[in-house]
C-alpha cells in the first residue's frame, strides 16, 4: 500500500472559517477549471492559448486551438495548487510554463513532474496510480489521489504520456465533506472499474471528452465513452469538460448531450459553457 504523502499550506495568517456548505466551479475551458471551496483555490490542467494558435502533441502533430480562454491567466486569483492530468501542450501550454508562479504545488504524474522541474518549478508532487498526498490548509484539508488513467489503446499507451485521473476529498475534522473526481485525458478501460469499488460516494465528476482523434485512433473519451463513464463511476452529478476547443477533438459535445439523453441520464448531467460558473452546497456536518 502506497504511504500517504503531506504537504502544509501557508494560511497568511487568515483566521477566518474556511465556508464547506458552499463551493464554486469557473470553468475557463479545455480542461482548465478553477475550483474555490473549503478555504482552497485549485486550477486544473492550465491552458490559456488563444484561438489560432497551436500546439504540439508530439511526433510531429500539431493541433489548433478553436476557442479562446473565458480567463487570462493574469487574471487569476491567489492559487493554492495546480492538479494537472499529464504534460501536453493543451494541458499544460508555454503561457502556463512562462506566467504560473513556479513555487506553486503541481499534483501530477512523475513524467510530468520532472518536465517541469526542467521548466523551472521548484514544488511539483508526483503521484503513482493510488497513491495519496493530504494538503492542509488551517483547519480543514484535501486528499489527492491518482486515479487510473490510459491515454490511448494497447501498444499506442505505451508512446504517449502517462495520465492519471484524481480524486479529491475534501475534509474537516476527519470526516470527507465533499468528493470530485476527474478523469484525466482517459479512455474507458477495465482499471476504470475499481474507482467505485472504492470510492462509492462521488459526489461530482469532470469528464474530459472530446473524442481526441490522431491518425484516426482515439485518444480520449468520446459521447460512447462519456456516458460509459458516468455508468461506471456513478457520481451524483458529472461536469463535461474538454470538448470543442481543439481541431483534434473530433466529438461535439452535441453528440454527449444526445448520447446522455438517450441512456436517460440527463438529470445527472450538467452542462458549462465557457465562463460559467457552478456554484454547489455541500449538506453542513452534523
Amino acid at each position: 500500500m502506497n504511504k500517504v504523502r503531506e504537504l502544509v499550506l501557508s494560511s497568511n495568517g487568515n483566521s477566518e472559517k474556511p465556508d464547506l456548505e458552499n463551493g464554486s466551479l469557473f470553468f475557463i475551458g479545455t480542461a482548465t477549471v478553477l475550483l474555490r471551496y473549503a478555504g482552497f483555490t485549485i486550477l486544473t490542467d492550465p491552458n490559456f492559448l488563444h484561438q489560432g494558435d497551436h500546439v504540439h502533441l508530439g511526433y510531429g502533430i500539431r493541433s489548433s486551438r478553436k476557442t479562446n480562454p473565458a480567463l487570462e491567466i493574469e487574471q487569476l486569483p491567489p492559487l493554492d495548487m495546480v492538479v494537472l492530468s499529464h504534460m501536453h501542450d493543451d494541458h499544460f501550454d508555454r503561457v502556463a510554463a512562462t506566467k504560473l508562479d513556479k513555487n506553486l504545488p503541481i499534483i501530477t504524474t512523475h513524467h510530468a513532474a520532472a518536465d517541469l522541474k526542467e521548466k523551472g518549478f521548484t514544488s511539483p508532487q508526483a503521484l503513482k496510480t493510488w497513491e495519496t498526498l493530504t494538503v492542509t490548509k488551517g483547519d480543514t484539508r484535501v486528499r489527492i489521489t491518482a486515479m487510473p488513467g490510459r491515454h490511448g489503446p494497447g501498444i499506442l499507451a505505451a508512446v504517449l504520456p502517462p495520465v492519471m485521473g484524481s480524486m479529491l476529498e475534501f475534509q474537516s475534522a476527519e470526516k470527507t465533506v465533499f468528493r470530485l473526481y476527474i478523469t484525466g485525458d482517459t479512455l474507458i478501460y477495465e482499471d476504470l472499474k475499481e474507482i467505485p469499488q472504492r470510492y462509492s460516494d462521488i459526489d461530482l465528476a469532470l469528464l474530459h471528452l472530446g473524442g481526441t482523434k490522431v491518425f484516426g485512433i482515439l485518444l480520449t473519451m468520446d459521447a460512447k465513452q462519456g456516458v460509459q463513464a458516468i455508468q461506471i463511476i456513478a457520481p451524483r452529478l458529472s461536469i463535461p469538460i474538454h470538448f470543442n476547443d481543439y481541431t483534434v477533438f473530433k466529438s461535439p459535445l452535441e453528440d454527449f448531450m444526445q448520447a446522455v439523453t438517450a441512456a436517460g441520464l440527463d438529470g445527472r448531467v450538467r452542462y458549462l459553457s465557457h465562463g460559467e460558473t457552478y456554484t454547489f452546497n455541500v449538506s453542513p456536518i452534523l
